[in-house]
């Protein structure tokens, strides 16, 4: 609470919720928020309806428009986060996250706009939200998206679902650090609870074990992952065949 609250400025059980959903089933349709269609379409398979007019332009385009947009995730984040709090759902601690939330969202922005002008308070304001959003983006986008979407109803289990959906990002200490450790995202999803220093280690050891068993263990370069991501957006967008569908995912369905 202390971190996510009053650091953040994001909620604590909103985040716990949304990323407990992920862990347990990434890159499913109906299961993993992460996926839903919103501003971005990561699969046709869960549109209600064909996006035509100045949504089909943008669906079209919204690989190249994906890094553009993460400025305004800092923002969303923290909105969302708010509008959680405010609903008639359950939250544990609710009265606590909003104090916490509160004092974080108002004394930030009490204490801009009273030591910088009004306009430099905006702009100051522009950027910091603008780079939390990136830099939030940037670190999540390369470990799922461009990995194959499957279905709820596909049987399949917990290690294949976490080893197939999950990328890795290779690149040593310095990506490390950047991702705060996320780059280790198969070993994440594996053992959610294992502190970020330790998933280097175990590492080469779950790489060895899914090399024995045959199941693919997908990791690649931080710029490769980007690359990726910016083309699967634009297939998708553009309605294309999805070439990211792993043999499992296809031989289960056919089956």
């Amino acid at each position: 609470l202390v971190i996510a609250n009053l650091y953040a400025g994001m909620s604590y059980g909103w985040w716990q919720h949304k990323h407990s959903r992920h862990h347990a089933k990434p890159n499913t349709l109906g299961a993993d928020g992460d996926i839903d269609a919103g501003a971005l379409v990561f699969s046709t398979a869960n549109l209600t309806r064909e996006r035509t007019g100045l949504a089909g332009w943008f669906a079209q385009r919204q690989g190249w428009l994906f890094f553009p947009l993460l400025l305004l995730e800092g923002l969303n984040l923290h909105v969302t986060g708010v509008r959680r709090l405010v609903q008639r759902r359950p939250v544990k601690r609710r009265a606590i996250e909003i104090s916490f939330l509160s004092l974080r969202l108002g004394g930030y922005l009490a204490v801009v706009l009273w030591f910088l002008p009004f306009g430099v308070a905006l702009a100051f304001l522009g950027v910091q939200l603008g780079l939390f959003g990136v830099y939030m983006g940037a670190s999540f986008a390369p470990n799922h998206k461009g990995m194959p979407i499957v279905p709820a109803s596909l049987k399949i289990g917990f290690l294949h679902r976490q080893v197939l959906l999950s990328r890795n990002v290779s690149g040593g200490r310095v990506v490390e650090t950047f991702m705060g450790g996320l780059n280790h995202q198969i070993e994440h999803h594996l053992f959610p609870s294992m502190p970020s220093p330790a998933l280097r280690a175990a590492a080469p050891v779950v790489r060895e074990f899914c090399a024995e068993r045959g199941i693919t263990y997908t990791e690649t370069t931080l710029g490769h992952s980007y690359a990726i991501v910016v083309r699967y957006l634009n297939e998708v967008g553009l309605a294309s065949r999805d070439p990211f569908q792993c043999p499992l995912v296809a031989q289960r369905l056919a089956a």
